[in-house]
């Protein structure tokens, strides 16, 4: 039975499996992805239905109120998100490793208005980082892409330098466990392990919500 809990902490969590799943983890999802082709992946992220697990209204409201903040959003694909947060007055990084959805994306954000372009704005990153400015957002989140990252400690030791003070770092990703949507189960981390790296990366206090989504645990730190 899923729960919601709360707490800010010092965290410590052990870290015999985070260490374990560093390496291979990434690697898997990379390529279980890029097996298939980019119309397709596409077609998977819009699909209207997604809306019915993945609640972007809800995940909106929990992330609080996003005007005037600068959000880079790691792993922005067709920018489900991101178009929505930009919507609610966001400056909005995508940031990607494939420029194909990057290149989607600023053909999705010159079509809808001028405003949008005064709020999106894309960066092709590296696997091993977020390129991101000491300081330079107020929130990074990262949806359904946690587990495609290979160095997790030192990524996110990174993306926490990036951070303003008393910015913070949201984590979407698929509990580990059988569901209709997501990757293979053996590619899904458990949001323990997930913990237990951002804290190695740096950050101390944690809010876990595995009560909102139905597949999906939502993880924040700072």
């Amino acid at each position: 039975m899923k729960y919601l809990f709360w707490f800010t902490c010092m965290l410590a969590w052990s870290c015999g499996d985070a260490q374990h799943e560093h390496h291979h983890h990434g690697h898997d999802a990379n390529h279980h992805m890029n097996q298939r082709p980019f119309g397709e992946l596409v077609a998977h992220f819009e699909d209207p239905a997604r809306d019915e697990w993945q609640q972007p209204d809800a995940v909106m409201a929990r992330l609080g109120d996003l005007n005037g903040k600068t959000v880079m959003d790691i792993g922005s694909g067709t920018g489900y998100f991101s178009f929505r947060m930009a919507r609610a007055g966001a400056r909005v990084i995508c940031a990607d490793v494939d420029q194909r959805f990057l290149d989607y994306i600023m053909q999705k954000r010159d079509s809808i208005g001028s405003w949008a372009a005064d709020r999106i704005s894309t960066r092709l990153v590296p696997f091993d980082s977020a390129d991101l400015q000491p300081g330079e957002a107020d929130l990074v989140l990262i949806v359904d892409t946690y587990h495609h990252i290979e160095d997790r400690v030192a990524y996110f030791r990174q993306v926490r330098q990036g951070l303003t003070s008393g910015g913070k770092l949201v984590v979407i990703d698929f509990f580990k466990e059988e569901a209709p949507v997501g990757p293979p189960v053996e590619m899904k981390m458990a949001e323990e392990t997930v913990m237990d790296e951002l804290h190695q990366a740096g950050f101390e206090h944690v809010a876990v919500d595995v009560e909102t989504l139905p597949y999906q645990y939502i993880i924040t730190v700072w």
